[in-house]
């Protein structure tokens, strides 16, 4: 399992650097503005691995512009534990300074983990820091890779990489 999430984040690592935007020689349409001046949401799912609990996870985010290059990015973890659950919820804020084609993003917020096994449950809650990068180059898909470090009782530094698919 470990062998098949490192897979998928390394191809989509060489997704985000490689990505050839297909319109290079057209003339670009007119969109619609948006608090982000031209930054449309995005909705996508992601894989990954959390460092400290060993184990693989699958997920969905999404990120909503609500102020020049700051979004509010919500996102939900399943983690691939045997034996019970643990799954993750977040809230958090992005900064993405002005960039090109690459988009580097650092943010911050909260998250909320449950946990349960063998009729017993538990729950937390704590700070996020993340930090990634996403590429900007194709219409509409952004793929990505993010860390993401847990702080509160039981740290965790978590990798995914995955796919923003862009709205109108």
């Amino acid at each position: 399992m470990k062998t098949t999430v490192l897979r998928c984040l390394a191809l989509t690592a060489l997704l985000a650097i490689t990505t050839i935007p297909l319109e290079a020689q057209r003339r670009p349409a007119a969109r619609s503005t948006t608090v982000a001046s031209g930054y449309r949401p995005r909705i996508g799912g992601h894989v990954g691995y959390n460092l400290d609990v060993e184990e693989g996870l699958i997920g969905a985010q999404a990120a909503f512009a609500i102020a020049p290059k700051i979004d509010l990015y919500p996102s939900f973890d399943i983690y691939l534990v045997s034996g019970g659950s643990l799954w993750a919820l977040n809230l958090d804020a992005r900064y993405r300074p002005p960039m090109r084609n690459l988009v580097v993003y650092v943010g911050g917020g909260l998250n909320y983990v449950r946990a349960s096994a063998g009729g017993f449950s538990a729950s937390d809650t704590k700070l996020n820091l993340l930090g990634g990068v996403e590429s900007n180059r194709m219409r509409s898909i952004a793929p990505y890779l993010e860390g993401r470090f847990s702080l509160g009782d039981g740290s965790s530094f978590q990798i995914v990489g995955g796919l923003g698919f862009k709205l109108r």
